[in-house]
C-alpha cells in the first residue's frame, strides 16, 4: 500500500490562505465606506392632531382696534 505524500501540504495550504486573504481584501475594498463625522439631522415624525385641521384664531379683547 503506497503512503500518502504529504511533503507539499504546507505549500499549497499557505498559498490557500494567502489567496482567500487576497480575495477578501479585494472584496472589502469594493466597498465604499462614507467616513463623515457630522451627524445627520432626522426630521421627527409629526403626525397632525385633530384640532390642527382648523385653523382657528383667538382675539384678545383689548387687541381689538377701538371703534368709535
Amino acid at each position: 500500500m503506497p503512503q500518502l505524500d504529504t511533503s507539499s501540504w504546507f505549500t499549497m495550504i499557505l498559498a490557500m490562505i494567502l489567496t482567500l486573504f487576497i480575495i477578501m481584501q479585494l472584496k472589502i475594498n469594493s466597498y465604499k465606506i462614507y467616513n463623515t463625522m457630522e451627524v445627520k439631522k432626522q426630521a421627527p415624525n409629526y403626525s397632525p392632531k385633530p384640532w390642527e385641521y382648523k385653523w382657528t384664531k383667538i382675539y384678545l379683547p383689548l387687541s381689538l382696534p377701538l371703534h368709535y
